[in-house]
């Protein structure tokens, strides 16, 4: 089983007719997820990948049409606030963006609008969600993960395929799989997930991987002492990184002892949860 999505969740894909929208499009199809319809405002009426998505102008229109109840956004920065919105209004539990390089006062709006809202926001710059052979919501490799009892949280899109690789490798398959991203304001964040899995039946064991800036990952321990029954090992990037600098995401970033990789270790390692050395660590934590 999985937790936000599964095979009967039905999918928009908002920004279908770009480029990166039909590229994705396709291979999350290939990957049996439900995709009822795509939204482009002003090609309402066509289809797209040869007759198999119908496009409607506005996500409202598509769900009032087909019954959707998620969507994932791969429209240009410019416009992910409003996509997010729309998307928003049409009541949609679950909004998974995609897009990157969201202006940051943007997603402050949003973050705040999306607390009066019932929308759950995975994103933006993230990779998605994939839940193994049930649903694949983004641009995680469905060829890369096992399905399983293990949960995964990451903030980094690319550590995630590594991680995920490493577990199928020995074995080890995963319930669902969330990317949060790591832009520094974002739709949910680690405690959001580690309650889903916390509560996910399926689910036994959780995977957590962070990085420096911010404070997440202190979030998190302090949600781990005081809620979490699950064993939930861990993966920090960046402890080489040198006090001011920006790492990769724009909220990967020391100031001061904040968001330095030592702390969130120790921190996580003060909770009882086990921090690998290096992601191909992971599996063996995983097994002991």
């Amino acid at each position: 089983m999985s937790i936000l999505a599964n095979r009967e969740t039905r999918l928009i894909v908002q920004g279908i007719t770009g480029n990166e929208g039909l590229f994705h499009t396709e291979q999350m199809l290939q990957y049996n997820t439900n995709i009822v319809a795509g939204v482009t405002p002003g090609k309402g009426g066509g289809w797209a990948l040869n007759g198999k998505i119908p496009i409607f102008d506005t996500v409202q229109t598509a769900v009032d049409a087909t019954g959707a109840n998620a969507s994932v956004i791969f429209v240009p920065a410019k416009y992910t606030a409003d996509a997010i919105y729309e998307a928003s209004d049409a009541d949609l539990p679950l909004v998974v963006c995609i897009t990157e390089g969201t202006p940051i006062q943007d997603m402050m709006r949003v973050k705040q609008y999306l607390k009066s809202r019932k929308t759950k926001l995975v994103g933006p710059n993230c990779p998605g969600i994939l839940s193994p052979g049930e649903s694949k919501i983004g641009i995680i490799p469905g060829n890369i993960a096992l399905q399983g009892s293990i949960g995964l949280v990451s903030r980094s899109g690319t550590l995630t395929y590594e991680v995920l690789y490493a577990l199928s490798q020995k074995n080890f398959g995963v319930s669902t799989c969330v990317g949060i991203g790591g832009d520094p304001v974002k739709g949910l964040g680690f405690v959001e997930l580690l309650e889903l899995f916390e509560s996910d039946a399926h689910t036994e064991k959780v995977v957590l991987i962070g990085e420096i800036g911010g404070n997440e990952e202190e979030l998190a321990a302090d949600y781990i002492a005081r809620k979490m029954t699950k064993p939930v090992i861990a993966f920090i990037a960046g402890i080489s990184a040198p006090q001011g600098r920006k790492m990769g995401h724009a909220g990967a970033i020391i100031e001061g002892n904040s968001g330095n990789a030592d702390v969130k270790i120790k921190k996580l390692e003060s909770v009882g949860v086990k921090v690998a050395s290096y992601p191909e660590q992971i599996p063996d934590f995983v097994r002991n």
